[in-house]
């Protein structure tokens, strides 16, 4: 494959520009005034509304973080998610110069001034200011209905982004609540050039204050699509706030309000590749990615984790996104999920569901379509279909941020570690015989915790929940096994205790430059590759 006319199509993608107020906030919020902004919405309804509706529009689009500059690996929360995905164990990309994620791969990561980090630190702070700005846009005693709804639902967008942050600078709540994490911002106004770094439990305070707020305002509220967060997703939320904080029994409960009404994907819906569509019935809340939008092709999702674009990285380059052998040699065969990824020798049933190019079942892994496809790789995954159907140039997938499923294996985790394994053993059972692998028996050669885990790397791979349960479960990061082969870059090789201080991330150099009360993070150093080998999760022994 001749690879000059793929670079020709990245430099015309230099030239696209923003538009957008929303993507031009700081990264710790704007400076406008809450008076300014109450005096601006009176005067311009419409002002208020764009603000409110920019907090969902702005989850998955190409973000400018730099200005007008475009970079394929920068769209917002949804690159963050990958971003956590690449860091631990489950998900890689080759180790190649096409790989705008290899810094993810070799943990350099946690160089301040290094661009990923710095898309990653910006990101929830421009969420946060943008829902900062929709609750100053309001008076502060307002009794008005609509105005209270949207000050709710801001508010749960800033707990979501703050759970964007906290996990990834700071060791988990159970045994870091007093240490430093990140700096809180909230719709009051704050000295940004010196706002040191509050503690896990203080960021946590915020976080439940903040849901619960949504939680008690939100209730009766039918929102107009799923791109907008109701009661439910708020409980969502704060069933992902309490399992980080160890209170179980109140994650367990939490989670049960968010999935009520909704039910699993069937096995026959995800025997073939989806996961693409906010209209799923699945899905709880999610970002509606639109085709003007999905115009960067490259900053999409479908571009780095889907494996069927005619107008992506991962086709066409070759640098897919595969799992880690480790994991995919653990699901049974037995169990529909198996088929979500290509194996060793590029079979997977999924790919008997569709075609390409006039080409079905295996053959379109070694299907080469020039300046368009490579050859999949072996565990190349097949999890994610398109919107516009299989070899499309439009990549305006849609993306997942609350599935049921994730809500019934956090309840199940709820239920097992707050001492009542026979209900998660039952919601574990029941899901994953009904809707993955008809022949599930809980196994015994793992804990019961272990086994949930298990069940949410490989149900959740790709959706961005790898290193915060990681961080959240205490438990050190296994990519291989030494004397077993890898499918893993060498780079990639490497093996991280729990406590190694290199799982925090640094903040970037701009923010320690501005806010003179950052002390950032050190310690730990940069892993090598075949380092602790003889690590092991509980999951992949």
């Amino acid at each position: 494959m001749k690879k000059y006319k793929f670079l020709t199509m990245v430099a015309a993608g230099l030239l696209a520009v923003s538009c957008s107020d929303i993507d031009e906030q700081l990264p710790e919020g704007s400076g406008i005034t809450g008076n300014q902004l109450t005096e601006s919405t009176e005067q311009a309804p419409s002002r208020g509304e764009a603000t409110f509706s920019g907090m969902f529009t702005m989850m998955g689009e190409p973000y400018y973080t730099y200005g007008t500059s475009y970079r394929a690996d920068d769209f917002s929360y949804i690159m963050m998610a990958i971003s956590q995905d690449c860091e631990g164990p489950d998900l890689h990309y080759p180790n190649s110069g096409y790989n705008w994620f290899n810094i993810c791969g070799d943990m350099t990561s946690r160089t301040p001034s290094y661009a990923n980090p710095y898309i990653r630190y910006s990101v929830p702070y421009n969420h946060i200011g943008v829902a900062n700005d929709v609750i100053r846009s309001y008076p502060a005693d307002t009794e008005d209905a609509d105005a209270i709804n949207k000050i709710a639902q801001a508010r749960a967008i800033r707990a979501f982004a703050y759970m964007a942050l906290a996990p990834y600078f700071q060791f988990n709540y159970q045994i870091a609540k007093d240490q430093p994490c990140v700096p809180l911002v909230t719709d009051e106004i704050i000295d940004y050039t010196n706002n040191p770094r509050a503690t896990v439990g203080e960021v946590y305070d915020q976080i439940i204050a903040d849901l619960d707020y949504a939680i008690e305002h939100l209730a009766g509220y039918v929102r107009p699509d799923k791109t907008k967060i109701d009661q439910q997703v708020a409980y969502g939320l704060r069933a992902r706030a309490y399992l980080n904080m160890g209170e179980y029994a109140k994650a367990a409960a939490d989670a049960e309000q968010a999935m009520a009404g909704y039910t699993p994907a069937s096995r026959e819906e995800v025997s073939t590749p989806s996961f693409y569509d906010i209209s799923e019935h699945n899905w709880i809340w999610g970002v509606d990615l639109t085709q003007a939008q999905a115009m960067d092709y490259y900053a999409t999702s479908a571009s780095w984790l889907g494996s069927f674009s005619a107008t992506s990285y991962a086709a066409g380059t070759g640098c897919y996104a595969c799992i880690n052998n480790l994991l995919f040699d653990k699901i049974p065969a037995t169990d529909v999920r198996k088929g979500w990824w290509v194996d060793e020798n590029l079979h997977s049933d999924l790919l008997s569901t569709i075609s390409w190019d006039g080409v079905t079942g295996d053959a379109i892994a070694t299907l080469a379509i020039d300046n368009v496809k490579y050859a999949f790789l072996p565990y190349t995954n097949v999890k994610f279909g398109m919107m516009e159907g299989i070899g499309s140039n439009m990549n305006d997938n849609d993306w997942p941020l609350m599935r049921v499923e994730e809500m019934i294996l956090a309840a199940a985790e709820g239920y097992a570690k707050s001492g009542n394994e026979a209900k998660a053993r039952e919601l574990l059972t029941n899901f994953v015989k009904n809707y993955r692998d008809d022949s599930y028996v809980i196994p015994g050669i793992r804990s019961l915790t272990d086994e949930i885990w298990f069940q949410r790397r490989v149900e959740l791979w790709g959706e961005g929940f790898a290193w915060n349960d990681l961080m959240r479960q205490q438990k050190p990061l296994v990519r291989f096994h030494s004397g077993k082969t890898s499918c893993l870059a060498e780079a990639y090789q490497f093996n991280m205790a729990a406590d190694d201080q290199w799982m925090l991330m640094r903040f970037p150099q701009s923010e320690t430059n501005t806010n003179l009360g950052i002390v950032n993070n050190t310690g730990g150093n940069l892993p090598i590759a075949g380092q602790n080998g003889n690590l092991r999760d509980g999951v992949t022994d």
